[in-house]
């Protein structure tokens, strides 16, 4: 199985080397088929039900993980609660603890040079 990094994001560009998933069903489709590297989640999408948290909700309940997940979302709320999410699965040993989870929320119009390196750092 191929191993890819994913940025879920309906607004912002993917990082380079990242392949771009617009709506949770895409990317619960590439969890799905490939082994994710870094997964990089936005709360707030084009829909406002199905949104990262419901995404985050999915992936604990079917074990959808990725080595590294990172929240960049600019909702503080939503980021929080996804980020808190993931964290309480990895109490409940629901998700392995070995998986890094970040909340590193990036402004939405643009995306400062020490933020990407996160990203390089990563791939």
């Amino acid at each position: 199985m191929n191993k890819i990094s994913v940025f879920l994001d309906d607004f912002r560009e993917a990082p380079a080397g990242y392949v771009l998933a617009e709506t949770i069903d895409e990317c619960i489709d590439l969890l799905r088929d490939f082994r994710i590297e870094h997964l990089s989640l936005d709360h707030d999408l084009l829909s406002k039900t199905r949104n990262g948290l419901m995404l985050v909700q999915i992936m604990i309940k079917e074990k959808l993980f990725a080595n590294r997940i990172t929240i960049h979302s600019a909702n503080s709320v939503g980021g929080k609660a996804m980020y808190n999410s993931l964290k309480q699965a990895q109490r409940d040993f629901t998700m392995p603890d070995d998986i890094t989870v970040s909340l590193r929320p990036l402004p939405i119009h643009y995306i400062p040079p020490r933020a990407l390196q996160h990203y390089l750092e990563i791939r």
